[in-house]
């Protein structure tokens, strides 16, 4: 596998990793079943043109992403992004409460003054 991407996605369980942080698992069959990525096993995305990676789950010679022709990228970081959205604003919702106080908001003005507002979209680029 080629040096770790700033993306890593692995066909086997469906999942897209940000770095060496987040990974994800994006539920959506029709979007996997696509005939472009029958062949394809891994993908190591963002280290540089040539040396991102696919692997392929054959004895197909390893190739750089665009030579592979999958189309655009984003629409990987697209999905995860939208999972982190829903992510962080669960997180946003389910606060407990002031962690300097350690008492539950009063309202949700004294919410989006502690925690700012919330989340309404998120941009991995």
């Amino acid at each position: 596998m080629a040096a770790k991407g700033k993306w890593t996605v692995v066909f086997e369980d469906r999942s897209v990793q940000k770095g060496t942080g987040i990974r994800y698992v994006i539920d959506d069959d029709v979007f996997w079943s696509q005939s472009k990525f029958s062949n394809i096993w891994a993908i190591q995305y963002g280290t540089s043109v040539t040396s991102d990676e696919v692997e392929y789950r054959d004895n197909t010679p390893h190739s750089s992403y665009a030579d592979a022709n999958l189309g655009d990228f984003q629409e990987f970081i697209t999905r995860w992004d939208s999972i982190h959205l829903t992510r962080i604003q669960e997180e946003w919702d389910n606060s407990p409460g002031n962690v300097s106080t350690n008492l539950p908001f009063a309202n949700e003005e004294e919410k989006i003054a502690t925690l700012g507002p919330r989340p309404t979209s998120y941009s991995s680029s």
